[in-house]
């Protein structure tokens, strides 16, 4: 009996030790499995060096990137920024409450393509054609006998009458004519050698004539009546109207002097002022339109002919020539006009936002893109040519984001107020994630180093710093600027200080605080 108690008791046993393990085995991970994987699975830096690397970055925090790596002129190694590690686009976004943008009376434009059409204002005066201008003046002395147009602005057409005057050189010159004329006719049936002499006698009599400027009819005139004419009629040569006449009835006249001055007005000339900003946006065969206070209700059409190569030093304008027909004559010399270019970059599109949505800064352009949501993502952009109400966007937006272009102002002014608030320290010991937040949220970095320079004046301090492992910069000495000017007071060159600093943007590092080391004395 107890052999068989026992043998029982064993069973029991050996079934109950069966069952804890099995337990136990299936509650545990699997270990080895585990360490087979890893085995085969590639180092960390292996999979680290797999990501696609987008750019390098500046080490010292400068915006300044580059597409390869490179080394800066401190000789320190770009730092590469991988895929996933991007700064987001939103980081700096300001962000308004929705019934504060609904009372601020937001409105936004999609950035778009357009083509650029510029309108040049320009104030201009009516000018007769420089190419129609004639001019009466006789190559001869004379007097005036007659005058036949004897009114300034009295229209004339081309062969009219204008004066008889009396020239003893005239009648020289007539006689010689007639004699060489007669002595052909008497020589009509003698030698081919006399005719010739003859005839350029003749010939030369009639060319002194015409050099003289005396029209054909008087020469056929001449030729009919066979004898010299006292007094000589001079006609016009061109058509158009009178601009000047000192010619008096009576008045002796020397060789070239004006005794009339006609223009031709069928068609004027436009001569607009155009500021020396404006130049690069006008070119030949812009078209123009012209209106001029007589005919407020007329608008006369024409096109840019010529761009005057000089520019007025007292009003800073250079003249562009404006070509008008003036088949009616209504405009007249000296009339005062308004011209608005219609200049164009061509027919090529560019991206474009309005005016009103750039906020200038002076040193830089941004804009407020409207990320939804009350958030508004700041910008900067690079501008290019103006138009009516537009400017072109080289970098900093893309074809699609809505931009801020109504209360955009007040909109900054909001993110300004919010960065000035957390700007504000709460003492001087604590200051420093508090300037860290008013430098944009910088990290505060820690080094120790040795003073090699101090600059008062300018609130800086040069240091010879060791290794910086949040930044991974090697040692090296460079120049900071102090948050408090107080803390250079009690500092001398060589000293051996610790010190924290915050990256102030722009490539400017900002020291927050500084403490004596190594048995040196400093400030805090």
């Amino acid at each position: 009996m107890k052999w068989t108690a026992t043998a029982a008791t064993l069973v029991v046993v050996a079934a109950a030790a069966s069952g804890v393990g099995y337990w136990w085995g299936s509650n545990q991970p699997a270990h080895s499995g585990t360490a087979r994987e890893q085995v085969g699975a590639p180092p960390a830096a292996e999979v680290k060096a797999e990501r696609k690397i987008l750019y390098y970055r500046n080490p010292m925090g400068l915006p300044d990137t580059s597409p390869a790596p490179k080394k800066d002129p401190m000789g320190m190694d770009y730092t590469p920024v991988y895929e996933g590690e991007e700064p987001a686009s939103d980081g700096a976004a300001v962000k308004i409450s929705v019934e504060k943008v609904q009372k601020l009376g937001v409105r936004t434009e999609a950035a778009a393509l357009r083509e650029l059409t510029r309108t040049v204002r320009a104030v201009s005066t009516v000018q007769a054609d420089e190419r129609r201008l004639h001019t009466v003046a006789p190559r001869f002395d004379g007097w005036i006998e007659r005058l036949y147009v004897n009114t300034t602005g009295q229209a004339v057409r081309k062969g009219d009458a204008l004066m008889d005057v009396y020239s003893p050189d005239l009648i020289t010159a007539q006689q010689e004519y007639l004699i060489a004329w007669k002595g052909l006719q008497s020589v009509a049936e003698g030698g081919p050698e006399v005719r010739a002499g003859m005839q350029r006698l003749v010939e030369g009599a009639l060319q002194r004539l015409r050099n003289w400027d005396i029209s054909e009819a008087e020469l056929k005139l001449l030729q009919q009546e066979g004898k010299a004419r006292q007094f000589v009629t001079l006609r016009s040569s061109a058509t158009g109207v009178v601009l000047e006449k000192p010619s008096i009835q009576g008045k002796r006249f020397m060789a070239g002097e004006v005794l009339y001055q006609i223009a031709d007005l069928s068609s004027v000339w436009v001569l607009a002022d155009v500021f020396e900003q404006d130049l690069a946006t006008v070119r030949p065969g812009d078209a123009a339109a012209i209106k001029v206070d007589a005919y407020p209700e007329k608008q006369f059409n024409g096109r840019i002919t010529f761009i005057y190569p000089t520019v007025a030093p007292e009003t800073r304008t250079a003249r562009v020539r404006i070509e008008l027909a003036n088949g009616q004559g209504l405009l007249k010399p000296a009339m005062y006009a308004r011209v608005e270019i219609a200049s164009s970059r061509g027919k090529a599109k560019v991206l474009a936002v309005p005016d009103s949505a750039v906020l200038d800064t002076g040193t830089r352009q941004v804009v407020l893109v409207d990320l939804g949501g009350g958030r508004f993502d700041p910008r900067a952009v690079k501008l290019g040519s103006r138009a009516d109400g537009y400017v072109e966007v080289l970098e900093g937006v893309k074809a699609g984001e809505a931009v801020v272009v109504s209360a955009n102002f007040l909109i900054d002014a909001e993110s300004n107020l919010k960065a000035a608030l957390g700007g504000f320290g709460h003492g001087t010991h604590g200051a420093k994630a508090d300037a860290g937040a008013a430098a944009g949220g910088s990290a505060v970095h820690r080094a120790e180093g040795g003073v090699e320079a101090l600059d008062l004046a300018n609130g800086s301090v040069t240091l010879a710093h060791g290794p910086v492992a949040s930044l991974k910069w090697p040692a090296m000495s460079m120049e900071f600027r102090v948050k408090d000017p107080a803390l250079l007071r009690a500092l001398k060159p060589g000293q051996k200080i610790a010190f924290e600093f915050i990256d102030a943007g722009k490539g400017e590092f900002l020291i927050v605080s500084i403490q004596p080391s190594a048995g040196g004395h400093g400030a805090h």
